[in-house]
């Protein structure tokens, strides 16, 4: 038995927990780790943090700030900061992923994108951290740093350094002149609940900050784990934008809010090509790499749609990076 495991274990049993079972639930793509609390007819999450590299105050914090204004994220029932355990609420195990086809997306995305609304408007970001350059450029670095040079061993250029600064400039531009509000950060259908009453349940939050009012309609709409038609999509933006249109964006204009949806969309998704490349080679999580030909396909596509973009996918295409990576998940 590992020591955390033990101490969690201790902890658990000075609570009152008696003739438990403890499984594991879900690792995600952190140092954190969950496992699920069965005793007799009943369950919960146990969330195990370490607190020198995951610690939970920004975690309860987020989750407090969702409840207060009605939203369902897990309920704190026990918390252990100095250790790094948390005893949470269970909203059981049918995620956004599992649960959505082609007859129930409009509805959950519907949910989900009242939740946005919500979240943007109703709860108060000025003490979460924000999203600046600073940190934009930091995510952005990932891909080069972890995808390029560390999986695939491309070493850029003078030139090509040239295109990806510019390319990395337009999209900090894009994201600061956004209006900024709550970002959950994570916004995605591993992170989405399908649950009983009040959907979604809201996970993987405790990294929120404030920032660009695209960025969580991106995470949700152009997900790295499962994409829809074009025209689906469009159709999910402007149910977004007709609604925002008459709260915290009123006056913005359906073209610069899809060139803002479009280019947050590259940040990200850059930023998670990256973390994929990261999780496979330090953590030996192998199968993200399969998530990230979906996530490089959708950084081509809005490439050849922005002008702005055309230096980045030129880039993409002189180092043949989408067969790279294809010949790497089929070795």
């Amino acid at each position: 038995m590992s020591d955390r495991l033990g101490d969690m274990k201790q902890w658990l049993d000075g609570l009152g927990y008696q003739d438990y079972v403890l499984k594991v639930a879900s690792e995600d793509a952190s140092f954190r780790r969950y496992f699920r609390l069965l005793q007799a007819h009943e369950s919960w999450i146990v969330m195990d943090a370490p607190p020198q590299k995951e610690p939970c105050d920004s975690f309860v914090k987020v989750a407090r700030k969702l409840t207060d204004i009605g939203l369902s994220a897990p309920e704190i029932l026990h918390e252990n900061h100095d250790q790094g355990f948390l005893v949470l609420t269970d909203f059981g195990n049918l995620s956004y992923l599992q649960a959505l086809r082609p007859d129930t997306a409009d509805d959950l995305y519907a949910d989900a994108i009242s939740a946005i609304l919500q979240m943007q408007t109703r709860l108060n970001s000025d003490d979460l951290p924000l999203y600046d350059e600073v940190l934009l450029r930091r995510e952005m670095g990932l891909f080069k740093e972890w995808f390029l040079e560390k999986l695939l061993g491309i070493e850029l250029d003078s030139q090509q350094l040239d295109r990806w600064q510019k390319t990395m400039d337009i999209l900090v531009q894009s994201a600061l002149e956004q209006p900024q509000a709550f970002v959950h950060r994570d916004y995605h259908s591993r992170n989405l609940m399908k649950i009983e009453q009040g959907n979604p349940g809201i996970l993987d939050f405790q990294d929120a900050v404030k920032g660009p009012v695209s960025y969580d309609l991106v995470s949700l709409l152009r997900d790295c784990y499962i994409d829809w038609p074009q025209a689906k999509v469009d159709e999910w933006v402007s149910q977004f934008l007709d609604a925002a249109s008459h709260e915290h964006l009123q006056g913005v204009e359906p073209a610069q809010f899809t060139r803002w949806f479009n280019l947050m969309g590259v940040q990200r998704h850059l930023k998670a090509i990256g973390i994929f490349s990261r999780l496979k080679l330090r953590d030996g999580k192998n199968h993200f790499l399969r998530d990230i030909p979906r996530t490089l396909a959708y950084i081509e596509t809005v490439g050849s749609q922005e002008m702005s973009m055309l230096g980045l996918l030129s880039l993409i295409k002189e180092l043949d990076l989408g067969s790279r990576i294809q010949s790497m998940i089929h070795k």
